[in-house]
């Protein structure tokens, strides 16, 4: 399977479990690999039998800058959920960094990374 992979799309939003965060919201940093067949668009060079990843990192800021969620684990099931609705796409990992989060001790990010498939 061939990969197209975008990283550091970045985007403000309010998730979380503590009422700050809700609040004030945060930076969100979301990585993500998709996992397709690019031979059809590569032998026709035809855009439409690829997937556009301009309007994916669209959509994924669009989640991120969304409704409000608890945990970043739900967070990245509704960015992987958004990415497998494109034609093309069997695959994706998305890594969601939360590199503000309400840790009490010196960290550099915190991540959840997680892989689904449409089968």
């Amino acid at each position: 399977m061939d990969r197209v992979a975008l990283r550091g799309l970045k985007a403000r939003g309010h998730h979380g479990v503590f009422p700050r965060e809700r609040e004030e919201g945060q930076t969100f940093i979301v990585d993500l690999t998709l996992g397709l067949d690019t031979r059809p668009a590569a032998a026709d060079d035809d855009l439409a039998k690829t997937v556009h990843y301009g309007i994916v990192a669209e959509e994924v800021v669009a989640v991120v800058e969304g409704e409000p969620v608890d945990l970043i684990e739900t967070l990245a099931e509704r960015i992987a959920r958004a990415c497998l609705k494109h034609d093309g796409v069997q695959q994706v990992e998305v890594c969601v960094h939360k590199p503000d989060a309400p840790i009490s001790v010196p960290f550099d990010d915190v991540t959840v990374t997680i892989t689904r498939s449409r089968v």
